[in-house]
């Protein structure tokens, strides 16, 4: 089986409203051909960037409908499934298995400190619901209290849906740790880079490709990132990913939540409505406007300089 098709730039699609805070299928559709049109490998849809934690069942349902409508066959999909129980869980990954998606992928389930077993439970239950289709862990400890150990990921390495690991953890260290993992048990996986401010890093040490929550706000630049880490250009790719990361530290710089900041310049750069974000996530505050325009600014200038 060829994993090529989860190489490359994957955006962390995000939740798009219409004007009442409801999930626009418009809004959405909008946003996925303007992504395509940026040349992004893939999608990752419905998860932490798409505020998942925030959205019914029946919502996270009509987004991935409306993004499958528009690029089922174009670019690769992963869904995002996890709910904080099994059964709405499955019933995400059968419906994004009927869609056509390529892969789903989950979140260990959060508050209650569950054990290793239980987890793993919960992954391939998830999995099973969808035998057709790959399945990719998501690891993000610092969000979901929950690490992935390498006990609990030989585990799910036995489920041979099981095709990667979506790395957000921090430490780049773990990236090549899962790889390793991976090849004590015969297998050949993917790895997603996840915290954006250290791609490169992350590529370098063995990630595949990245998902990220920011990609969407620029994402020419980590397409051309990626391009100038696969040639060995590294002087370039460090220079690109310093004014990459001055865009994502000026978008966390704002009061309102970092989605909301990245859908209000999207909005000033290509004039996409994709709406604000679910509370209890807060909107833009009184001040915030300076703050996009100077993200704005910043992602023009790096787009002029290293892709135009």
């Amino acid at each position: 089986m060829s994993l090529n098709k989860y190489k490359g730039i994957f955006p962390a699609f995000y939740a798009c409203y219409d004007a009442d805070g409801n999930v626009s299928a418009e809004a959405t559709k909008k946003f996925v051909e303007h992504l395509i049109e940026k040349g992004v490998a893939g999608l990752y849809v419905g998860g932490s960037s798409g505020e998942c934690i925030y959205l019914s069942v029946e919502e996270r349902m009509q987004t991935l409908e409306a993004v499958m409508e528009v690029a089922k066959g174009r670019i690769a999909i992963i869904a995002h499934v996890a709910c904080n129980n099994t059964k709405d869980s499955c019933e995400l990954a059968r419906h994004a298995q009927s869609l056509g998606v390529d892969a789903i992928a989950a979140i260990p389930p959060i508050y209650f400190r569950l054990p290793e077993k239980a987890i793993a439970k919960y992954w391939n239950d998830i999995s099973a619901a969808a035998p057709d289709t790959d399945f990719v862990i998501y690891n993000i400890p610092q969000l979901a209290g929950v690490a992935l150990t390498l006990s609990l990921f030989d585990e799910m390495l036995k489920n041979p849906k099981v095709i990667g690991v979506k790395n957000s953890s921090m430490p780049i260290q773990d990236i090549q740790m899962f790889k390793r993992q991976a090849k004590i048990n015969g297998k050949d996986i993917i790895v997603f880079n996840g915290p954006d401010e250290q791609f490169v890093g992350g590529r370098l040490i063995g990630a595949d490709g990245g998902i990220g929550g920011t990609y969407g706000v620029m994402p020419e630049l980590f397409v051309k990132l990626n391009q100038l880490v696969e040639s060995g250009d590294f002087a370039n790719a460090g220079a690109l990913q310093d004014d990459i990361d001055e865009v994502i530290y000026t978008m966390c710089s704002t009061k309102g939540n970092m989605y909301a900041t990245a859908k209000a310049a999207i909005n000033k750069m290509y004039g996409l409505e994709l709406g604000g974000v679910r509370a209890p996530l807060l909107n833009l505050a009184e001040g915030d406007g300076v703050i996009v325009d100077k993200v704005v600014s910043l992602v023009e200038a790096a787009v002029a300089k290293w892709v135009k």
